[in-house]
């Protein structure tokens, strides 16, 4: 009896080898385009146990781009702190956009964010850090009923942080990777 799987491999290591291009080398790229820049307006964080925080989103923050808007409730952060000298932590996040034609659109995404102690302290002080001193990084997927906006539900998103002020705002850019 013969093994299916080996036969397969068997078959594609000749195919490479007649071809002479490696058949599991192949690859692809990534790009990007830019979807949209989001500013939330943050409340402090209510420390709901030791490694879990979460952080409610004030309605009001805007967003522009492809999209343009404003965030409404209910939106919040709901953030896991990993233990460390300095600040790791993992995003679970809700966010509601009310577009400016009164669609609603629904984001959420996962993420992570690290920072060295000297950002940390100066963030757990309420001074404002930007992209090139903390590691702020999302998935951002959504989910609409809007005709005008029903790709936004075929897309992965990527965020990155622009500036993060704790307990004020968080503003990162979105873009659609391709």
């Amino acid at each position: 009896m013969t093994c299916l799987l080996c036969s397969r491999f068997a078959a594609l290591a000749t195919a490479t080898l007649l071809s002479g291009t490696p058949a599991i080398a192949q690859s692809t790229s990534v790009s990007t385009e830019y979807l949209m820049t989001v500013y939330i307006q943050k409340d402090p964080a209510l420390a709901a146990a030791s490694t879990l925080a979460i952080s409610r989103d004030q309605t009001g923050g805007w967003i522009r781009g492809k999209v343009s808007g404003r965030i409404v409730d209910p939106s919040a952060d709901w953030i896991t702190i990993v233990p460390s000298n300095a600040m790791r932590l993992r995003l679970d996040a809700r966010v509601t956009i009310e577009t400016d034609e009164h669609e609603t659109i629904y984001m959420s995404y996962n993420g992570r964010m690290n920072c060295d102690k000297e950002s940390a302290d100066r963030f757990r002080k309420g001074e404002p850090i930007k992209a090139d001193e903390c590691y702020l990084v999302s998935a951002p997927t959504f989910q609409t009923k809007s005709e005008k906006y029903s790709w936004l539900n075929d897309v992965q998103a990527i965020g990155k942080m622009v500036e993060y002020k704790n307990g004020d705002h968080l503003i990162y850019d979105l873009f659609v990777v391709k």
